[in-house]
């Protein structure tokens, strides 16, 4: 589906919304800004976070699969 994501695993919120400050620019998998996926997030329209660490979120990379893949039918 996507060649960066991983097989299996975590991905934090840069990895999926981009970051184009980083060094290299990480570009979106799926373009929203933060706070509109953290409201998707709340409203259920976008998979729910898992806490790896007091100060570390991360998806399920299933999930993520899973949303692009929705939104891509939807289309």
């Amino acid at each position: 589906m996507h060649s960066t994501l991983p097989e299996a695993g975590f991905v934090r919120l840069p990895n999926i919304i981009g970051d184009a400050k980083a060094d290299p620019p990480i570009p979106p998998l799926y373009p929203v800004s933060r706070s509109t996926w953290w409201e998707g997030v709340r409203s259920g329209r976008y998979p729910q976070p898992v806490k790896l660490g007091p100060r570390i979120t991360a998806w399920r990379v299933e999930d993520i699969r899973s949303l692009i893949a929705r939104d891509m039918h939807v289309e």
